[in-house]
């Protein structure tokens, strides 16, 4: 076996080609509270306070051409002035006199839909922060940067310190899978920066299964059970602190041979060498079931419990004081009553595993969090305007729903995208959206279902979506601070509504208090035979979800002793679940379905009617038209801080 080498760290210097052929980035640092680092790029343009790269040098002036030259002038390109690179200025129209026939700007500039006016000093500057400022994408581009540099130096020294893995030379008949460099910036509480993070990320979509891992499973804590931990703080008047975990899957240890190439800008001796894994890395499948499975023993050992509603969830209670921790991959939630244990956990946890303590929740998995006495505010709104940005619409005309009324899509109509690619990805965005966007989950929905053959035809609808989130940019969900904890869940369904499978579609809402917590819109496994049967299918899912916040409330000790109530607007529906009499319309429906009698037996939901015009499931079933939309969605707790007064 060939000795252990270990891997040099590089020096990251750019080449002799990539110093010629890169512009001189713009000198433009960041006003901050103290002197951040300056590897930042503003949008596409990188920021540096210094840069690495040798100045352009200057040339002798162009002569300039008189009238009698008969080459025309080169077209003279305009760029903002660079005193406002370092502020975020919106897209706004020109205001000129009605009598001046050419305007400039944007015809609907994005300022008209999007303000900071609601927010303190101190977020808005944190809205800015995390706005105007971008992480490099590639290797090449982050290596011109001195902090990039030594942000890759000061991770691979880590990686070795870890002893992560060991350099050899490439056994015969192995595969090694490649690994790639990933950029974050990571920020205080207050939004600014706290250091550049270069994380070696391993190529894990190479592995094959049975060779380099086996068992990939590790649980990820719902977005629900997120919202829900949330709603409980804010209304106990709890602090709400996030943590993040330095290099958590180095902690996990890789119980596979894997090799894996060296990384971008490493060089070891000999053209054959390869690092053989002795830890878990990012990007690896099996990575994230090591982490979880060496983390959750530690707060076990530290007396937590593990909650069998989600298992990413960790609680303890130890007299009056309750803990409460929920785990999203490396990123981590605490709350509790007492603050004075939250900062012993810290400390235990810190020294086992390098915890990195963020201060407040502010940013978390791309939700903005604000605060207030009235409650949290939750909103994807850079989220938003990245998709808007991305796809060319950010100054595109406003839509006040997001998709026609009545709308069919089909599989047939239209023709097949060129690059489907684009569609995909668009609409795998659009799924993340609907964490803070219930208004939206029917529209994304239809979209979803077309996404291995998108035509036209979808793109069409997936534009006119973008044209409402135009409009709405901002809009995010009120979790209230005033709460009694009580569930309602109100069901619907669209009777046979797929025009391809003739299947109905089922969609439900859940509000804990005023607090909205839960969506969903699904179609229907089997196709009913009457509207009621496709109503009582759907009171089996509300039914099924509203078990499950029980359970998952109970751990958080919250116990309901009262039923949850399920509205639903179909009478026959409520006579089916109410009285258990096998007729034709019935005996057909399979027995999963008549869970709903067995929960309003004993005591855990009461049903009751209500009225179509007032079913807030509607949202979630059909394409509605302006009124109707713009109606019910003000009574789904949702709010938009960000619009203009």
């Amino acid at each position: 076996m060939p000795s252990v080498l270990p891997l040099p760290i590089p020096e990251f210097e750019p080449s002799d080609h990539a110093t010629a052929s890169a512009p001189t980035p713009p000198l433009n640092p960041i006003t901050e509270t103290t002197p951040p680092p300056s590897p930042i790029t503003t949008h596409s343009s990188p920021i540096s306070h210094t840069s690495s790269l040798p100045p352009i040098p200057s040339s002798s002036p162009p002569s300039i051409p008189t009238p009698s030259d008969s080459t025309p002038l080169p077209p003279r390109h305009r760029k903002p002035p660079g005193y406002l690179s370092d502020y975020h200025c919106y897209q706004s129209q020109v205001d000129l006199p009605s009598s001046t026939p050419v305007q400039h700007g944007t015809r609907y500039p994005l300022s008209h839909y999007l303000s900071y006016d609601k927010f303190s000093i101190k977020h808005q500057s944190f809205l800015a922060s995390i706005t105007t400022i971008v992480e490099p994408n590639t290797f090449d581009e982050a290596i011109k940067y001195p902090e990039w540099r030594k942000a890759m130096q000061s991770e691979l020294a880590a990686l070795e310190a870890n002893h992560t893995w060991t350099l050899m030379a490439l056994p015969a008949h192995k595969k090694a899978i490649g690994c790639k460099w990933v950029y974050k910036i990571k920020r205080h509480s207050n939004g600014t920066i706290e250091r550049c993070k270069a994380r070696l990320v391993a190529k894990g979509y190479t592995q094959m299964e049975g060779i380099d891992y086996h068992e990939t499973f590790s649980p990820v804590a719902k977005l629900t059970t997120v919202r829900v931990l949330l709603s409980l703080a804010v209304a106990k008047g709890w602090c709400l602190q996030q943590l993040d975990v330095n290099n958590a899957f180095l902690h996990g240890d890789s119980h596979e041979e894997v090799y894996m190439q060296l990384p971008p800008g490493s060089h070891g001796k000999g053209g054959n060498m390869v690092c053989r894994l002795n830890k878990s890395l990012y990007g690896l499948k099996q990575a994230s079931r090591c982490w979880f499975a060496k983390f959750s023993k530690a707060l076990l050992d530290a007396g937590f419990s593990q909650s069998k509603a989600d298992y990413s969830l960790f609680y303890r209670h130890k007299g009056k004081s309750s803990i409460f921790l929920l785990v999203y991959v490396d990123d981590i939630i605490i709350t509790g009553t007492d603050t004075a244990t939250i900062s012993i956990i810290k400390n235990l946890l810190h020294q086992r595993f390098h915890l990195k303590d963020l201060g407040d929740l502010k940013y978390f998995l791309g939700i903005e969090v604000s605060r207030s006495p009235k409650g949290l505010y939750l909103s994807q709104r850079k989220y938003a305007l990245d998709i808007l940005k991305d796809s060319g619409l950010i100054g595109a005309r406003p839509t006040f729903f997001p998709m026609e009324q009545n709308l069919k899509l089909n599989n047939e109509d239209g023709e097949l995208l060129h690059n489907p690619e684009t569609y995909r990805r668009l609409v795998g965005r659009l799924i993340y959206l609907t964490i803070t966007r219930p208004d939206i989950v029917h529209t994304v929905h239809i979209l979803s279902q077309f996404m291995q053959s998108p035509r036209t035809t979808h793109k069409d609808a997936a534009d006119r979506l973008l044209h409402y989130l135009k409009g709405t940019p901002g809009q995010g969900i009120l979790l209230s601070s005033s709460n009694n904890f009580q569930l309602r869940a109100y069901c619907d369904s669209n009777w046979a509504s797929c025009p391809m499978t003739r299947r109905s579609t089922t969609g439900y809402f859940v509000l804990l208090g005023e607090s909205p917590i839960s969506w969903k819109t699904k179609k229907q496994d089997t196709v009913s035979r009457s509207s009621a049967e496709a109503e009582y299918r759907a009171m089996a899912m509300a039914t099924c979800e509203l078990q499950w916040l029980r359970y998952l409330l109970y751990d958080l000790g919250l116990s309901h002793t009262t039923p949850s109530l399920l509205y639903c607007d179909n009478q026959a529906a409520l006579y089916i679940a109410a009285n258990p009499v096998y007729h034709e319309r019935t005996k057909h429906i399979e027995i999963d379905c008549h869970v709903v009698r067995e929960k309003i037996q004993n005591g855990s939901i009461r049903t009751a009617y209500i009225p179509s015009t007032e079913q807030l499931a509607d949202v979630f079933t059909k394409s509605l038209g302006k009124d109707q939309f713009q109606r019910l969605k003000n009574k789904l707790g949702i709010l938009d801080l960000h619009t203009p007064a």
